[in-house]
């Protein structure tokens, strides 16, 4: 049976890969500390369960609208206009199967055989990916730990030719965690206005904000930009609703619409009643996303100081998210060696930067419990002693 030439062009998830090793080991027996997971490990907030349970009792089990329940993307809209400045009706906002459904729906709306996408590296996994299945070309552009791993105005300018379509900007970034100020963002802004060009923001961890740091959404600064910019963002990371696959996509009426369609002859609507977890997510107290911000904040001082103090590792302390993507040059390993040989030997799952587009790194996620920070950190370091 032959494929179609499009899946050999796709590489396979390492994270997921990883992750699944991790968790086959645990089934085993084995004692596995694993930062893997870009996974909030809380429970989904109660009153945000209790109204999906509530629609399910209701009957709310039918088919709705491909492009989402009326009152949750009237509630999206709401809350792009209340926390990011961005002025969308709800005929501006799809509701998709998770963030990274959105993100797919606009590339394949979007591109075109040949069209370039340029993607900052250290990258999500995924974006390059989704442009390779379009038929499109990723022009990576690579940054480091002097720009706190951030693109440059200049590098952004550079990298645009008349083949550009999109820029994607993800702020605060996996697997960096680091977030663009707001001069940043009106540097990189003017460009991409002045080459007329798209861009898409990533802003799934949008709430997940340390030391007073603050989000700045690009599309709010001003109608030039606003008018090129789509937002892609969705419930997983910041109400811990990673298995309700609840995202969405906003922007421009003609690509929506576009989106939409794609969709509507893909996956057609999202899970109904799991839609009024989210309209509950967004219109009750976030007292419970505040919650989960200061626990993450604790666990990312304790494994940032832990990294930092193990001779040859060196990390950026994050702005936001729950990752550490620390540099692992000096231990001679390339990423994956250094991931493999550190899980098999002792038991700690982290991702390789390759994933990323970054070889001498590993991301590390703090989205788990301060014993196992504790413990994995202790082995990571023995590990990391033992070849310097």
């Amino acid at each position: 049976m032959k494929l179609a030439a499009r899946v050999s062009q796709v590489t396979p998830s390492i994270t997921l890969a990883i992750a699944a090793k991790a968790k086959a080991m645990k089934t085993e027996g084995i004692d596995v500390c694993s930062f893997s997971a870009g996974e909030p490990d809380f429970d989904t907030p109660a009153h945000i369960k209790a109204a999906a349970a509530k629609a399910l009792e209701e009957g709310k089990t039918k088919y709705g609208p491909a492009a989402g329940e009326p009152k949750l993307r009237e509630a999206i809209a709401n809350k792009l206009k209340s926390d990011n400045g961005l002025d969308y009706k709800a005929e501006n906002v799809l509701v998709t199967n998770g963030g990274k459904h959105s993100l797919y729906n606009l590339i394949v709306a979007l591109i075109d055989p040949g069209d370039e996408v340029i993607i900052p590296a250290p990258y999500w996994l995924s974006y390059p990916e989704m442009v390779t299945l379009a038929g499109g070309k990723s022009v990576i552009v690579h940054t480091d730990a002097s720009t706190g791993y951030k693109i440059t105005p200049e590098q952004l300018k550079k990298a645009i030719t008349p083949k550009t379509k999109l820029f994607v900007l993800n702020s605060p970034s996996n697997p960096t965690g680091m977030v663009y100020t707001k001069e940043e963002i009106q540097a990189l802004a003017k460009i991409i206005v002045d080459a007329d060009i798209l861009v898409v923001s990533d802003e799934i961890y949008e709430k997940i904000l340390y030391d007073g740091t603050e989000h700045i959404s690009i599309g709010s600064l001003g109608a030039d930009i606003f008018a090129r910019t789509l937002i892609s963002n969705g419930f997983a990371k910041g109400y811990s609703m990673t298995g309700w696959r609840l995202g969405y996509l906003a922007g421009p009426l003609e690509i929506i619409k576009a989106a939409s369609t794609i969709q509507g002859h893909s996956t057609s609507n999202v899970c109904t009643f799991a839609q009024y977890g989210a309209i509950a997510a967004l219109e009750s107290s976030q007292d419970c996303v505040e919650e989960m911000r200061q626990a993450f904040a604790k666990r990312r001082q304790v494994m940032y100081d832990r990294l930092n103090a193990i001779p040859g590792l060196s990390c950026p302390k994050p702005d936001g998210a729950f990752y550490l993507f620390p540099d692992i040059s000096k231990t001679g390993l390339k990423s994956l060696e250094f991931c493999n040989t550190l899980l098999e030997e002792l038991q700690v799952a982290v991702i390789p930067g390759v994933a990323f587009g970054a070889d001498n790194n590993i991301r590390l996620s703090y989205a788990t419990d301060m014993a196992t920070i504790e413990k994995g950190m202790d082995r990571l370091e023995k590990f990391v002693r033992s070849r310097i």
